[in-house]
């Protein structure tokens, strides 16, 4: 909906309620502004409030402090490699994965929603959903990147003019630092108006997706020596279970070794770090603009990584490390510094701050509203949740721990506790002592498969090997990779 509707709407909700406006003004605020933060690619242990020593994260540490951080919060999967495009049609539309994959047009999003309230939108960065589900999903936009990904250092951007159209793409640099900018740019406009209609400002970055190239002045920022591999390192991944040979996974030669992974966490810890100081000065906008007590703010990421572990470097499989995303909600109403183990998708923050603005019950979604986590009321929302990668792999974990992969097309499963291995090291499937187990889970599986709509087999006629060889595998640097990346990275 590209217009505002008139604040009357908004008077009009605290009528109905029984309360004259200026009542309603002296109580929590009933319609709070929304600052959404979306990464691309961060592990939900890459930020110092998760635990991570070895990163610096101090103002989206921050936000965990006065919020909610939910630790086991997960992105449904993919139906193609490029998992970051159904994960954030999942964000705004509500809908898992099966009930939307990767479009949005045609789909009322959660910008949309915000808009029929009454709410001025903005969007900033990575949009890798259609060009005119933007356009209907936005009224102002600045700065909007179309696509998966582009050299940090020449990202083309867009602006949302006054007819509702996104311009022909412009080259500029720091992706960081273009959508930051913006952000603020919105907020400073915003603040210098009426404030009739409150906000909702969605800033998704493309750090720190690869090329893991940090800004020139923040190279070396972490020492390839100081970094700690992974516990889960491996050379090599012990199986064939897709292509190995995707383009996340040509980033670093194989078999993988300690030296390139200390090197690639070093700049992956350094784009994360410049979006923390970004994020601080966005908020520091906000609070010189009066806006800061009136401000819901999201933080959360649209898949995690492997990044070397189990052999791996990207997003393209089951495991915890690139299925967790961080998320962290503050704001007016939100518990301070509250950790909870609820399982949650990203797709239920949109009915969540649905209900924390005010807003109607958003219709024909998937996502569940976690207001009764957030306030205590409950302690989670479902036992147990369904993760899926193309047609090679599923996954279902439960609330006591408990993990089950197949992988219908090897016909090969694997079965972890999670409390006492959260590593994923320790396959339990064939021992014996845990064929009960692993029957519970395959039926629980099953279960979500139906329930979710999932249209791939899990029983094939026919079975791939496990075995590969990985000196068939290709090195081959794409595009976007600029000459840092290549000098640092790429072998031939």
């Amino acid at each position: 909906m590209k217009s505002a509707i008139s604040a009357s709407a908004i008077i009009l909700t605290g009528i109905l309620s029984g309360c004259s406006p200026a009542e309603k003004a002296a109580e929590k605020p009933e319609h709070p502004n929304v600052l959404f933060f979306f990464a691309d690619d961060q592990q939900a242990d890459a930020l110092g409030c998760s635990g991570n020593p070895y990163l610096k994260t101090p103002h989206i540490d921050k936000l965990a402090e006065t919020g909610v951080r939910f630790t086991n919060a997960y992105v449904m999967g993919g139906h193609h490699g490029a998992v970051c495009a159904p994960s954030r049609a999942m964000l705004m539309s509500g809908k898992s994965l099966f009930h939307v994959y990767d479009v949005l047009n045609g789909v009322k999003t959660m910008p949309m929603h915000f808009a029929e309230a009454g709410y001025q939108t903005f969007g900033t960065g990575k949009w890798h959903n259609e060009k005119s589900a933007f356009e209907a999903s936005f009224q102002h936009g600045e700065n909007v990147f179309l696509g998966g990904m582009s050299d940090h250092f020449q990202t083309p951007v867009r602006n949302l003019g006054d007819d509702g159209k996104l311009s022909e793409p412009e080259l500029k640099s720091f992706s960081t630092d273009l959508f930051a900018d913006a952000a603020m740019n919105f907020i400073r406009d915003y603040a210098s108006g009426n404030k009739e209609n409150p906000f909702f400002c969605y800033v998704s970055f493309t750090a720190p997706h690869d090329p893991r190239s940090p800004r020139e002045d923040q190279i070396g920022m972490y020492a390839d020596d100081a970094m700690p591999l992974p516990g889960n390192f491996m050379d090599l991944h012990p199986f064939e279970f897709d292509n190995l040979n995707i383009r996340d996974e040509t980033l670093g030669a194989w078999p993988r070794t300690p030296e390139m992974v200390k090197a690639s966490l070093a700049d992956y810890y350094a784009l994360i770090t410049h979006i923390d100081e970004r994020v601080g000065e966005i908020i520091s906008q906000l609070e010189e603009s009066g806006l800061f007590e009136n401000t819901i703010i999201v933080y959360a990421a649209d898949n995690g990584l492997a990044v070397g572990s189990h052999g791996l470097l990207g997003k393209q499989n089951l495991y915890e490390h690139s299925t967790k995303v961080p998320v962290i909600i503050s704001g007016p109403g939100i518990p301070k510094n509250k950790v909870t183990d609820a399982l949650i998708y990203l797709f239920d923050i949109y009915p969540t701050l649905a209900q924390l603005c005010g807003l109607p019950e958003p219709e024909g979604i998937d996502g569940i509203n976690l207001n009764p986590v957030i306030s205590g009321k409950e302690e989670g929302v479902r036992k147990a949740l369904y993760t899926a990668y193309r047609n090679t792999a599923r996954a279902v974990r439960t609330t006591d721990g408990w993990k089950f992969i197949t992988y219908p097309r090897r016909n090969f499963t694997q079965l972890f506790h999670l409390e006492n291995d959260p590593l994923e090291l320790n396959n339990l499937a064939g021992n014996p002592e845990y064929q009960q187990k692993v029957s519970e889970m395959k039926t629980l599986l099953e279960e979500w498969h139906q329930a979710t709509n999932d249209t791939a087999t899990l029983y094939p006629a026919t079975f791939l090997p496990l075995e590969y060889d990985y000196t068939k595998l290709k090195q081959t640097p794409d595009r976007h990779q600029p000459e840092y990346v290549i000098e640092r990275y790429f072998n031939y």
